[in-house]
């Protein structure tokens, strides 16, 4: 909100309406929201972890971050606003704890409101746009061609709301400027963002689009506040989805600036500082826009051509308005360049922006099957690239099983190869792989030019339970620099598995030679340093300063050593935690990891949520403490706990899981989440035998009936089995509408009878409203089945609740019942009749949810 003329330069949304966007589905829209490691952010707008501070010079500043539940990676942001600056600072810290590389982008979307006055301020230099994945090209700002399947042949300014009438992306192929932005004509008023280019490449436009379409999804999302687009900032990325690489313990920093600016209009050129337009489109006269973010006294603005000064104003500048100066222009304008200084510090400057005409990059061409790539490099590259921008349909296995058919002793094909198979939870499978790899490695050479080889057979061995193994594999690794940090991390925590505690903290002050702020070398450090009761107050506050969110380094704040602890830092650690399990079990697991089972115990008996995972983990604590009575005790607490909320995916999670199972006679619930993780990590044949132990031993289980229905139809082609587990757990679980749906779905892909279909969902047509996927099958069913006007009426007194990408299902039901009730009045000769239901064809009503598109 911009003080100074009552502008509200980031949308203002006045209530929180959640609509079905987000992977998990529940999204708003409004401010600025923060995606890591992936867009949207899976965790959309639950809470995060968070704090405030007030820093002494005056500014006040709020940390929130997370640790992401689907690969382990930390976020985290630091949103400062300072006095006397009308900006919002954001300093970003991106952090793998994890031992494996993993993917991550970072777009920052400020939500902008827009009317038929606005339009977006992408640099000068922006000729050509495109879409998600490079699919399409555009040319920016004049649109000549189709984009999006909108028709822009005649030359169609797209940088204005008003005139994109579809649901549209578009991304800047390329720019050398660190500013994007959006400006309101009627009120002279807008949003910049400023981030240095070369690491904050992304820049995006997405839109609902200005016709039908996107006023309904205005309505689905907001009350009053009218449309909105977002101008999205991208971090480590250009396009959706460029993925870039973490390293394990890898931190990347960075800054982005969101400022409202006034008068400037179309950007030449901004700083966090300054904003700059240049203008010399009336003849003799070259005018210049300044606008500032702070208070600039006796501020010089400077008119050059060449080296000839052209005209120069000193003036106090200020963010209450905007300056706009006039200078004669020289005879060539188009080579002026304007600057801005305040104390002999350039706050900004720029050019007069030129567009030439440049050529317009061609669309990405897909990716040929494996058979079809020329080298063992290119499939590699292939399967990297499956990997690195998790692709939906692509398998990267194919391509790299193609290459090692080519060539099985390529290194780098075995060691991708490996990792694959390590994150499936194939440990044994990836030792083999990455000892082929090493073996080719070292053919003429001990001693190989980089150790993530070997970095990654210790981890495979560690999880296979040789840990000797595992240590000289992780020294070897430490030989090379890139992985030399890890593999001391990695020493240091088998070293205090070993209670060897002078020769861990040796490996950990290593590890933190070359990666001071690996927050998990930082908290092993002071745990060891607690252990042997040595100060740790400048290591901590240090730490602190660095993260302040690391849950950690704040636990080892609370242990004074020994039994006691300090109950404020305690406090301060429990609250910071927050409630979820999640934040408790991934900290339990580094104490696991270096034998410090009491106080991974006291971490995970710290946690308010009654979660299996929870318990599971304590009885895995427990008896590798040699307690197995408290360990059987626990596991089988976790075994009566309700299933709900329960999302095993960790690969230390098959390991606990599994000793669990060894741990109890029986053991079904363990066997289901087992399960579970097994067939995320696609290895299904081992998943089904879980499921099936599971229900063999507690029959009551209908989400284990469910889920062995999928098994059995898509990964078994066994129609007859699937249909008879799923029918199992509509049977136990007769109130959960989504095993009917499943049912139906089942129903449809073996042919059974639409009547038969809709028979059974008439039945229970109470639970069938409940949801609206399933709702919109019994309407297409009446449909298919000749009852119009059931399904017309059904369509007309349900409010569906659409999913961004699902749009079209419910309006061609609707489409559908009206004509075809179309054509049976005018088998009946009513044609007036006729022609009024068609009519309706053309506009949709807002219970369905969605508009019409062009």
């Amino acid at each position: 909100y911009d003080k100074t003329n009552g502008y509200d330069f980031i949308y203002y949304n006045h209530v929180i309406k959640p609509a079905l966007v987000g992977l998990t589905g529940p999204w708003i829209s409004g401010g600025i929201e923060l995606n890591w490691p992936q867009h949207h952010r899976p965790t959309t707008f639950s809470p995060v972890d968070s704090c405030y501070t007030r820093n002494p010079d005056g500014s006040c500043s709020v940390f929130v971050g997370e640790t992401d539940k689907m690969y382990g990676t930390k976020g985290m942001a630091k949103i400062s606003l300072y006095p006397g600056k009308a900006y919002i600072e954001i300093k970003g810290q991106l952090y793998n704890p994890t031992d494996v590389p993993q993917t991550f982008l970072w777009w920052a979307n400020p939500a902008v409101p827009v009317n038929d006055h606005t339009y977006s301020v992408f640099p000068p230099d922006v000729h050509a746009v495109m879409d998600h994945g490079r699919r399409a090209v555009s040319t920016f700002p004049i649109a000549i061609g189709e984009y999006y399947k909108a028709d822009y042949s005649a030359g169609v300014d797209i940088s204005r709301y008003k005139n994109i009438k579809v649901p549209t992306s578009y991304m800047a192929d390329h720019s050398d400027f660190d500013f994007i932005g959006n400006y309101d004509e009627s009120l002279h008023a807008g949003m910049l963002h400023v981030a240095d280019h070369h690491i904050a490449p992304g820049k995006k436009q997405w839109t609902w689009g200005s016709g039908d379409f996107g006023c309904s999804w205005d309505r689905n999302l907001t009350d009053a506040d009218g449309p909105y687009i977002e101008l999205m900032t991208g971090v480590f990325t250009e396009n959706q989805p460029d993925f870039s690489w973490l390293k394990p313990y890898e931190e990347k920093t960075f800054e982005q600036y969101f400022l409202p600016y006034k008068g400037v209009g179309h950007v030449s050129n901004a700083t966090k500082e300054a904003v700059l337009g240049i203008d010399v489109s009336e003849p003799g006269k070259v005018v210049v826009r300044v606008y500032v973010t702070g208070e600039y006294q006796d501020a010089q603005i400077r008119i050059t051509e060449g080296n000839r000064v052209i005209g120069e104003k000193t003036t106090d500048l200020s963010p209450e308005t905007c300056l706009a100066e006039e200078f004669p222009a020289p005879e060539q304008p188009e080579k002026c360049h304007a600057s801005v200084f305040c104390g002999g510090r350039l706050l900004a400057e720029c050019g007069v922006p030129q567009r030439k005409p440049e050529p317009v990059p061609h669309p990405a061409e897909p990716l040929k099957d494996p058979v079809d790539l020329k080298s063992t490099e290119e499939l590699y590259l292939a399967a990297t690239h499956l990997e690195q921008y998790r692709h939906a349909t692509y398998r990267p296995e194919d391509y790299y099983l193609e290459g090692l058919r080519r060539d099985p002793t390529d290194i780098r094909l075995n060691n991708g190869y490996g990792l694959f198979q390590f994150r499936r939870g194939n440990f044994r499978e990836s030792i083999r792989l990455f000892q082929a790899a090493i073996r080719k490695q070292t053919w003429k050479n001990p001693n190989p030019y980089y150790g993530e080889c070997y970095f990654n057979l210790g981890l495979a061995l560690k999880k296979s339970g040789d840990e000797k193994g595992a240590y000289d594999a992780f020294y070897k690794a430490t030989w090379n620099s890139e992985t030399s940090s890890a593999g001391f991390t990695r020493l240091a925590f088998l070293s205090a598995r070993r209670k060897q505690y002078d020769q861990a903290l040796e490996f950990v002050e290593k590890a933190l030679r070359n990666n001071g702020h690996s927050m998990k070398a930082r908290t092993l450090k002071a745990a060891l340093l607690r252990k042997i009761g040595a100060d740790r107050r400048s290591l901590l506050k240090e730490s602190h300063s660095i993260d302040p969110l690391d849950m950690g380094t704040l636990y080892e704040c609370a242990q004074n050593g020994g039994d006691s602890q300090d109950t404020g830092a305690f406090s301060s650690w429990l609250r910071m935690m927050r409630t979820p399990p999640h934040n408790y079990l991934v900290l339990s697991l580094d104490y696991l990891r270096a034998g410090f089972y009491e106080d991974a115990l006291f971490i995970l008996k710290s946690c308010p949520d009654p979660n299996p995972m929870v318990f599971y983990y304590m009885g895995y604590a427990a008896h590798l403490n040699g307690d197995d009575f408290s360990a059987g005790k626990c596991c089988r607490k976790a075994e009566q706990l309700p299933e709900d909320g329960c999302f095993p995916n960790k690969l230390d999670e098959i390991l606990i899981l599994n000793d669990c199972i060894g741990l109890l006679p029986h053991a079904p619930m363990a066997e289901y989440y087992l399960g579970n993780l097994l067939y995320d990590k696609e290895q299904y044949a081992k998943a089904t035998v879980h499921w099936e132990k599971a229900v063999a031993g507690k029959p009551s289980l209908a989400m284990g009936f469910r889920n062995l229905s999928i098994a059995y139809y898509n990964k078994e082609q066994n129609g007859k089995k699937a249909k008879k587990a799923i029918g199992q757990a509509c049977l136990l679980d007769p109130e959960y509408p989504r095993f009917w749906l499943e049912r139906d779905q089942l129903a449809a892909k073996s042919g059974d009878s639409v009547e038969s279909r809709l028979s059974v969902l008439r039945q229970r047509l109470d639970l069938v409203q409940s949801r609206d996927d399933l709702y919109l099958r019994y309407i297409m069913l009446l449909n298919c089945c000749g009852e119009y006007e059931k399904a017309l009426d059904g369509l007309l007194h349900h409010k569906f609740h659409p999913w961004e990408g699902g749009e079209g299902r419910v309006s061609a039901q609707y489409r559908f019942s009206l004509i075809h009730l179309a054509k049976q009045a005018m088998a009946l000769q009513e044609y007036e009749k006729a022609i009024g239901l068609l009519k309706r064809t053309l506009h949709y009503p807002a219970s369905l949810g969605e508009g019409k598109l062009p």
